[in-house]
């Protein structure tokens, strides 16, 4: 079911994920621990032990079983306006279930169980039709609906066209076509009108796409991410003003209102990757059966979904509390997000960290490398700075500040690199000592539910630079299984210690070992990730998760759960 398909060279474009309402002044509250703690982090690093049992504190929780998950199926890999929260949603069917007409295919004797839907415009042999049914369930619908949902982040834009059936009482998803170009529409910042028109060619697409006597009933919106944010309110507002302009002036699909082109809260980008992953794997939603046979779906457990991009972070799930323990229920606050979905109330837990994304976190140790080297005693000579975050016997020029301060230095990881060492560091990062307001807190000072109450048994999910850089680096056998905490640690030891160490684990995979001599702070990659889960969010070293990517060809994300709300909407269409 998950897939880790390499869809066209697709690799994250977004630079994270938006902000969450979080405390203002926490995005680098490390920085206060930096200068009281360099003293001791000198020491530590220069006269400690090498290794360091326990230094992630946290309550073990227990492992799951593999009947737990669904089957995974991988191959090699290569402030804002807030939109509508997608309550009252009404999804397509749980696909297990099937729908209540025949398949409108000769299929001849064989069972339907056996029948496969097309995946793609390719094999679909008619877009305007549907093989599932022949007449929507309800009159007034079309047999089928698009939708068009824009990514906009800001290394790159893509666009997903999805395709849904109107079969039974509410809409069903069939398959989604995407298309994704660079750089993103921050790029143009001084030029809105060139960071519309740069949209064309992912737009064009869905012109080739959607039959046109469709065109003026699919609705489209743009969702922009970290990117646009950084730009300042005003020249953000001026490209998705652009943007909405060449949409309406260029194009027959049906733009609803200039707020569907927005900048989206990181709160509700974390529930719609939810949405998406736990739709997809029947987790959440109804069967698609006519309300007068409706039977009363059973309500399943669903999957945390923790996202990894470039700026933030963002872990969603649904607590399972023991009602009967006191003070055990989810307190009240921004992180609390009510959830209506096919007709199943939720509670959710939700939080964005921004400047906890892969990207921000490598800035961060960077700088406080810098801050804690010694003084370079020969002002002559090139400045090159020992660097434990980078694999042992490798160099890189990494560049950090913003602006002015932007900067380029050389930094070392030659004798000093190691797992053990970056952890000392990222330690520091992760403010686990920051002030807790409301208790218990994960890291920097966020109220979290404890995961050993809340969440002890449940499916986790891993996205994104969590797939990007564990599955490479897994036997092709292993990676269709559960993947323990643990085994993130000893993945990133393994790189950490350098050349010599990745030829005794990888030396079969040149892929791989070009990978990590292009990349020296793949060690620094996988010991925040596994510092995150295991330091941040206490999750247990025999705790299980799964990573993905895909599931049944369709890219896991933030996109299907919110177009998933725009599609359950009233239909609409352009004059």
């Amino acid at each position: 079911m998950f897939s880790g398909r390499n869809s066209g060279g697709y690799d994250r474009l977004e630079g994270g994920h938006g902000p969450g309402r979080q405390v203002a002044g926490r995005g680098f509250a490390w920085k206060k621990f930096a200068i009281g703690a360099a003293a001791l982090i000198t020491l530590v690093y220069l006269f400690g032990p090498r290794e360091t049992p326990g230094v992630f504190g946290g309550k073990k929780s227990q492992s799951l079983p593999n009947d737990d998950y669904y089957d995974i199926i991988t191959t090699p890999h290569g402030d804002s306006h807030h939109p509508t929260p997608p309550n009252n949603v009404e999804p397509g069917p749980d696909k297990a279930h099937p729908p209540p007409h025949q398949p409108d295919t000769d299929t001849g004797d064989k069972e339907l169980s056996t029948f496969k839907p097309p995946t793609s415009p390719e094999d679909d042999p008619d877009l305007s039709k549907t093989v599932q049914c022949t007449t929507p369930y309800k009159p007034n619908l079309p047999l089928v609906q698009y939708a068009l949902m824009i990514d906009a982040g800001s290394q790159g834009s893509r666009i997903h066209i999805y395709k849904f059936n109107n079969c039974g009482p509410s809409a069903a998803y069939e398959y989604e076509v995407f298309k994704q170009l660079q750089p993103g529409l921050s790029y143009y910042k001084s030029s809105p009108q060139d960071a519309a028109e740069s949209l064309d060619e992912l737009l064009d697409e869905a012109v080739r796409v959607v039959p046109q006597d469709l065109w003026k009933c699919t609705p489209v919106a743009l969702k922009a991410t970290a990117g646009l944010r950084m730009l300042g309110e005003q020249q953000s507002k001026d490209i998705l003003e652009a943007v909405a302009n060449r949409i309406r002036d260029k194009y027959e699909f049906h733009l609803r209102s200039n707020e569907d082109v927005a900048i989206m809260d990181g709160k509700d980008e974390g529930v719609y990757a939810w949405i998406t992953a736990n739709y997809l794997l029947h987790a959440i939603g109804r069967s698609n059966v006519p309300s007068g046979n409706q039977r009363v779906p059973e309500k399943k457990t669903t999957f945390a979904v923790l996202d990894l991009g470039g700026a933030s972070t963002q872990i969603v799930f649904e607590p399972a509390f023991d009602q009967e323990q006191p003070n055990s229920l989810l307190k009240d606050g921004e992180h609390k997000y009510d959830l209506t979905f096919g007709g199943e109330k939720r509670v959710l837990y939700q939080h964005s960290y921004l400047g906890y994304g892969l990207k921000q976190a490598r800035e961060h140790v960077h700088k406080l490398v810098e801050f804690l080297a010694p003084e370079q005693k020969d002002p002559t000579q090139k400045r090159v700075i020992a660097n434990p975050c980078l694999a042992n016997g490798t160099r890189d020029d990494v560049t950090i500040g913003e602006g002015e301060d932007r900067r380029t230095i050389s930094m070392d990881g030659t004798d000093v690199g190691s797992f053990e060492g970056c952890s000392r560091y990222l330690q520091l990062v992760m403010a686990k000592d920051a002030v807790c307001e409301v208790k218990p807190c994960s890291f920097n000072g966020v109220y979290q539910p404890s995961l050993m109450d809340a969440f002890p048994t449940g499916n986790v999910l891993l996205l994104s630079y969590f797939y990007d850089r564990i599955n490479p680096l897994l036997p092709m056998d292993q990676r269709n299984n559960l993947l323990a905490i643990s085994t993130i640690a000893d993945l990133a030891k393994d790189v950490c210690a350098g050349p010599p160490t990745w030829e005794k684990r990888w030396g079969t995979d040149q892929a791989v070992i070009e990978e990590l001599e292009g990349r020296p702070v793949w060690c620094l990659d996988l010991t925040f990730m596994y510092t995150l889960l295991r330091l941040g969010y206490e999750f247990g070293e025999d705790r299980q998760a799964k990573i993905g990517k895909q599931i049944d060809g369709t890219e896991l994300g933030w996109c299907l759960g919110a177009t998933l709300s725009m599609i359950g909407a009233d239909l609409t269409c352009r004059a």
